[in-house]
């Protein structure tokens, strides 16, 4: 399919600070932009990209990223890493017996280094999930949006991921429905490019999606739960 999920991407305050965890944290380059670093992926893993903004985020945000383990002490090696490069413990109600552990970049945004032998991240690789709030609707957008197949679909939670394994996607309604509605500004999106991006924008709209803006830098658009992605030409 022409279309392909570039990034996940976050508006932050220190864009190279970010940028400067995650690549250190996946072993990954950091590759500077205008106004943005990008900690690129590969076929199987998703990239992330940092844009500066001196725009606070307002809200909850709409995603977090997990990170799988292979064993119990590649938890702690993780867990220890990603404290040494900036961040920090976080407390969101998951108490110590909790299996895994929630971290907060040097950005605030949250994480979880899940514990070894989750079943349902078995194969994803190191960035193992990106968790949206979402409806079951959105997941089914953007199944059909990337031509994923979808490996969960159950009890209004969905979850794809490429043919070709890696980093899965996944969205459940555990957040605030204002977000949902796009009424609430969010600071994360994902990133799309394709060959033709009007006739990908177009499909995109059959799909559920709505047009935003459009402009030299591509087409700004939002899926059925009014989550903003962008899409250009690759």
């Amino acid at each position: 399919m022409a279309l392909r999920l570039e990034a996940v991407t976050f508006d932050v305050a220190d864009a190279r600070a970010a940028a400067a965890f995650w690549a250190g944290l996946l072993d990954r380059p950091a590759l500077a932009e205008p106004g943005a670093v990008l900690v690129p992926g590969d076929g199987t893993q998703v990239g992330l990209r940092f844009v500066a903004s001196d725009t606070a985020h307002v809200g909850p945000h709409r995603l977090h990223l997990h990170l799988t383990s292979s064993s119990p002490d590649q938890q702690r090696r993780t867990v220890a890493a990603a404290l040494r490069l900036g961040g920090r413990h976080l407390d969101v109600g998951q108490g110590p017996e909790a299996p895994f552990v929630v971290l907060a970049d040097p950005a605030g945004g949250e994480l979880c280094v899940i514990e070894a032998g989750n079943a349902f991240l078995a194969g994803a690789g190191l960035l193992g999930e990106v968790t949206c709030d979402g409806s079951r609707e959105v997941g089914l957008f953007w199944h059909d949006a990337l031509g994923w197949p979808l490996v969960w679909d159950q009890d209004g939670q969905t979850a794809i991921r490429s043919p070709r394994g890696g980093t899965t996607i996944s969205w459940d309604t555990w957040g605030d429905p204002e977000i949902r509605s796009g009424n609430a500004r969010s600071r994360q999106r994902f990133d799309l490019v394709a060959d033709d991006p009007a006739v990908e924008a177009d499909r995109l709209v059959a799909l559920g999606a709505t047009r935003r803006t459009e402009g030299s830098a591509g087409v700004e658009m939002a899926d059925p739960d009014g989550g903003v992605f962008r899409l250009r030409r690759a």
